[in-house]
């Protein structure tokens, strides 16, 4: 078992944004450290909003982080965070928005491309690597011709937000049987919903 796991979730910073599609992954992280009643506090350091935590007693330790910098600039505090830790990639799990999946589908992988996201890109290129877990957040593709940038910048429609609740709550669930059981047993259980 993995003594400790570096669980990021992106978005961008201040209010205007806090309940867009691009800050789906902060509100796993929301969702995550509400389970274990913690809050999050500034990690000055690293440039971060961090919670340090278990989900069990005697379970493997949590570093909740996300990033106060804008998500093209997710790179540096991700690597800072690391850096702190003495952490490497392989317990690295960056939870992100992804609109090459439907809005209410959560996919899971290690590694791989960026798919045009430009945190995941920043984050790759900061750590020197691309091989780090993923929790992938589908938010759906934008209607007609609207352009991604300005879609993952909006909030989510009334049905969707309906809904969110229980996408963040499984979203959360996938990154605990990742955590507690492996990628490809997690796969097997969020892929096959």
């Amino acid at each position: 078992m993995t003594e400790r796991w570096i669980v990021v979730g992106l978005g961008n910073p201040g209010p205007q944004y806090e309940r867009t599609r691009h800050n789906v992954g902060q509100m796993v992280l929301d969702e995550l450290a509400a389970r274990t009643g913690q809050k999050f506090t500034v990690h000055k350091q690293t440039r971060t909003q961090m919670v340090e935590t278990r989900l069990r007693p005697g379970g493997p330790r949590l570093v909740l982080v996300k990033p106060m910098s804008y998500m093209n600039l997710s790179g540096g505090p991700v690597a800072s965070v690391l850096k702190f830790f003495g952490a490497t990639l392989e317990n690295l799990v960056v939870v992100h928005d992804e609109v090459d999946i439907d809005f209410d589908a959560i996919k899971l992988k290690r590694g791989g491309g960026e798919g045009g996201h430009n945190g995941l890109r920043d984050i790759s290129k900061a750590c020197g690597s691309k091989d780090y877990l993923r929790v992938r957040v589908g938010v759906g593709r934008p209607p007609g011709r609207m352009d991604t940038a300005d879609f993952v910048l909006k909030p989510f429609t009334s049905t969707e937000q309906a809904d969110l609740p229980l996408l963040l709550e499984r979203s959360a669930d996938a990154v605990e049987q990742i955590i507690d059981h492996g990628l490809k047993a997690a796969q097997n259980a969020v892929h096959a919903r």
